[in-house]
């Protein structure tokens, strides 16, 4: 039988990778005060977990006491984005925060139900600025050489930035995944063309990502950091579209090491569209699991109402950078109780 995680031999494996990440956490904490950024506390218990049509979250409920009131269907969050973006409203400028968030069924060497992901926004920072300022803290934090299963990259060597566009055409043989936006059977010809077989009734956006995840990802973040750029718009639930080509939206990926390490946008200010985008993402939702999911949080939206402005936010995962920093092979090697 396994040893838990607890055992005086399994933590003594894991100290020196946990002192590294302790490291990591006061760097980090230093980097963003010297920038002028704010360090906030949101709440772990929300009205509405997350945005993201595949992310499973973990239900809970309040009941108030004695029975005075009915109570609440509420849930653990799996970003802490919408409640910084609140505070953004709010006019609490620049700020970042280690935020500690769930996400029910994910486990693996990269993933676990519970982490902790680094979030920063600064208002008035566009999407180039955003990816100037990543480039800039990954480097101050992390070893100049940084490796993964076998993976490497320099990080002294400028990040890559790649567009979705630039990237299914270098990686799937010349598509172009912005003309067959929301088309499925569009995609799926010029996927057979290409010698890549589409699965029986299988849409587009889940083409789309089994294209992504087995074509272009493998090929991208080795030898230098790559930012994944301008995915397609609906990929991308809280983040504006280009102005120069509205079917893609300003998001970036950035990998590393052959991981996926961030996740980033020039973020919707629009209520209106927010809300709708909301919307379709629970109507989405519930066609996959046929599960109710969540309500829109409206109080986010009366925040985005009153006035966001415009902001540029990132989502890091913390633990990954600390595998990175830090050397290990696996995210339980960076935490103190892995969740078995």
């Amino acid at each position: 039988m396994d040893k838990a995680p607890w055992h005086p031999e399994r933590l003594a494996a894991r100290l020196p990778f946990l002192d590294a990440r302790a490291r990591l956490a006061a760097a980090t904490r230093a980097f963003f005060v010297a920038r002028g950024y704010r360090e906030v506390e949101t709440p772990s218990l929300v009205p509405a977990p997350g945005a993201e049509v595949h992310i499973r979250a973990f239900a809970t409920r309040f009941e108030p006491h004695l029975g005075a009131g009915s109570g609440r269907a509420l849930w653990l969050r799996t970003s802490p984005e919408i409640a910084i973006k609140k505070l953004l409203a709010g006019g609490c400028g620049p700020v970042f925060e280690l935020a500690r968030v769930w996400r029910n069924g994910e486990v693996s060497a990269r993933h676990a139900p519970e982490f902790t992901m680094l979030e920063w926004y600064r208002p008035g920072l566009g999407f180039e600025g955003l990816m100037e300022e990543t480039e800039a803290f990954v480097r101050a934090v992390c070893p100049p050489v940084v490796e993964h299963q076998g993976v490497a990259c320099d990080l002294s060597l400028p990040f890559e930035r790649l567009t979705m566009a630039e990237a299914f055409e270098r990686h799937c043989e010349g598509l172009d995944i912005l003309a067959t936006e929301g088309d499925a059977g569009r995609l799926r010809d010029a996927a057979a063309a290409r010698g890549f077989a589409p699965r029986e009734g299988e849409g587009w956006e889940d083409l789309f990502f089994r294209l992504l995840l087995e074509r272009v990802e493998p090929a991208i973040g080795r030898g230098r950091a790559t930012f994944l750029t301008h995915w397609p718009a609906p990929q991308a639930a809280l983040a504006r579209r280009d102005p120069a080509d509205p079917r893609a939206a300003l998001r970036f990926e950035l990998f590393v090491a052959g991981i996926e390490l961030a996740n980033a946008f020039d973020e919707l200010t629009d209520a209106a569209e927010q809300r709708a985008r909301f919307e379709e993402a629970n109507a989405e939702r519930r066609r996959l699991t046929g599960e109710h999911g969540w309500e829109v949080d409206e109080d986010f939206i009366s925040a985005l109402e009153a006035g966001m402005p415009a902001t540029a936010g990132i989502a890091l995962g913390f633990d990954r950078l600390a595998m990175l920093a830090a050397g290990a092979r696996t995210i339980e090697d960076v935490l103190w109780l892995p969740v078995s």
